[in-house]
């Protein structure tokens, strides 16, 4: 993950210079999207009169991630081994900016205490849980396996 001190656009403009020198020509691409999301997202967040914030920048970034994988199904379902390569290559440079996934025990486990935390006794109180996660959890894991997980907890 990029060091939290610095701006993450500043992050992500010293790698890319350090990716041109060196000739990477997919990752100096994989930054330069990244670039270009963060500036579209500063520009509207400048517009509506906010600052764009740390867990805003993870939220772009997860679903810049979500939606290479989407299309790298896709595009090996299609038989386009090259471009399911890409966007797989364009995912791991993405991921080095996004904190570390936890795995299905920890989230379980982060569930649970979530439950406790808020109280939750039905799958009505779902969305309390999944809020209290978000806030605990930004970036480190997938909500809608989360949700699911929830939900179980909860109904059993």
């Amino acid at each position: 993950m990029a060091d939290t001190a610095a701006p993450l656009r500043d992050t992500v403009a010293t790698r890319m210079k350090e990716a041109m020198k060196s000739g990477d020509k997919v990752r100096v691409g994989a930054l330069r999207l990244i670039m270009a999301a963060l500036k579209e997202r500063e520009i509207e967040a400048r517009g509506a009169g906010k600052i764009v914030s740390r867990a805003d920048e993870l939220a772009l970034l997860t679903k810049m991630v979500k939606s290479r994988q989407e299309s790298a199904a896709i595009y090996a379902g299609a038989g386009r081994a090259e471009l399911a390569a890409q966007e797989n290559a364009e995912v791991a440079v993405i991921n080095e900016f996004l904190p570390k996934q936890m795995d299905e025990a920890a989230v379980t486990a982060a569930a649970k205490a979530a439950i406790a935390a808020t109280g939750a006794a039905s799958v009505k109180d779902m969305g309390k849980v999944v809020n209290a996660l978000k806030e605990a959890h930004l970036g480190q894991m997938d909500f809608a396996k989360a949700s699911a997980i929830v939900k179980g907890l909860l109904a059993g």
